[in-house]
């Protein structure tokens, strides 16, 4: 029986053409079909939707990633796997906050997108969406991941960032290799690939948005984290320490992380770095974050543990206990264990 997958439209420089302003604006689905004619040669069923409203990546929201879910969700029996053409700014912002939300998945979810538009001559979004739709057909492996396909390779989607608004290969996975290379033949890494899960779908759709991020610099002020740390409803804060998780010592900003934490306000220390994992003890600058108990991000990226907070908060907020274990602990394989 023919394999199908269905293919989920959400706006992005993939299907963008020129206004007569100059500047670059999404256009209709069929744009796209007209721009890759080699789609009429595949060999598994392809149908399309798009979302009702399509937009640049840029005005992404936790609504748009649940409306994502929910077509996913209801066509879930009805197709081997789905590809998600989005915009690139925030694409790992959605690739990992759609691993959070489908629980057991089984069928490979993988997102795309083009540095160039489909309407322009050397748009790489031909090859990305070609590649991308025969990982997400199944027919030589089922790969049961959110994946972010580009530049012939394919990433977990939550340890996917983006690294350049130039080059073609926008993308990297630092702390976690690529699950596959595309090149003449297609090279799988299956010991790299999440195992089949023993359970029915679950979507999550519940999301917090009221956490924020503080990236700590030389010469931040008291005022800055504090006007931070007590933004109104603030429940989580994520933050941007040096290394291997390291911060400042100075006894206001301890002082200020150890406030909000009596105040429930949940702090997790990812690294700044692109690659490598937060090591709190492993030097005295982290020592006293550990002691006032700020939990650990290991080597999470930004995007994954922004998601990731939203997703735990939004779905077990009302357990203290529960959401700082969920936080330390690796979900969908978004950080080391």
């Amino acid at each position: 029986m023919q394999n199908k997958v269905l293919i989920i439209y959400t706006g992005g420089t993939i299907g963008m053409v020129q206004g007569k302003d100059g500047s670059l604006h999404p256009f209709a689905l069929e744009g796209i079909y007209q721009a890759v004619p080699q789609l009429e040669m595949c060999d598994y069923k392809i149908d399309s939707c798009q979302l009702e409203n399509i937009i640049d990546s840029s005005n992404m929201t936790p609504k748009v990633w649940v409306d994502i879910a929910e077509i996913i969700e209801r066509e879930y029996q009805h197709y081997d796997g789905f590809l998600v053409l989005h915009g690139t700014d925030t694409m790992a912002y959605t690739a990992s906050a759609l691993s959070f939300m489908l629980e057991n998945l089984g069928k490979p979810v993988v997102l795309t997108g083009s540095q160039l538009p489909l309407g322009m001559l050397r748009s790489d979004g031909r090859e990305n969406i070609i590649s991308a739709l025969e990982i997400v057909a199944g027919k030589e492996l089922m790969i049961p991941e959110v994946c972010v396909f580009f530049e012939n390779r394919l990433y977990r989607g939550n340890r996917s960032t983006k690294v350049s608004a130039e080059n073609f290969d926008a993308f990297k996975s630092y702390n976690y290799p690529s699950l596959a290379k595309v090149g003449i033949t297609m090279t799988y890494k299956k010991h790299l690939i999440m195992p089949q899960p023993e359970g029915a779908l679950k979507v999550w759709k519940q999301f917090d948005e009221h956490i924020a991020v503080l990236k700590l610099f030389p010469g931040i002020t008291k005022e800055l984290v504090d006007s931070i740390l007590h933004t109104p409803g603030l429940k989580g804060a994520i933050i941007e320490a040096y290394g291997s998780g390291n911060a400042l010592t100075e006894e206001w900003f301890i002082n200020s992380l150890q406030d909000a934490i009596h105040r429930g306000i949940v702090l997790i220390d990812v690294t700044q770095c692109k690659a490598g994992s937060v090591k709190l003890r492993q030097y005295a600058a982290s020592c006293d974050m550990e002691r006032i108990g700020v939990i650990s991000g290991h080597d999470i990226t930004i995007e994954a543990a922004v998601t990731k907070m939203m997703h735990v908060l939004g779905n077990y907020g009302s357990d203290a206990e529960r959401v700082r274990k969920m936080l330390e602990t690796p979900l969908r394989g978004e950080m080391e264990g």
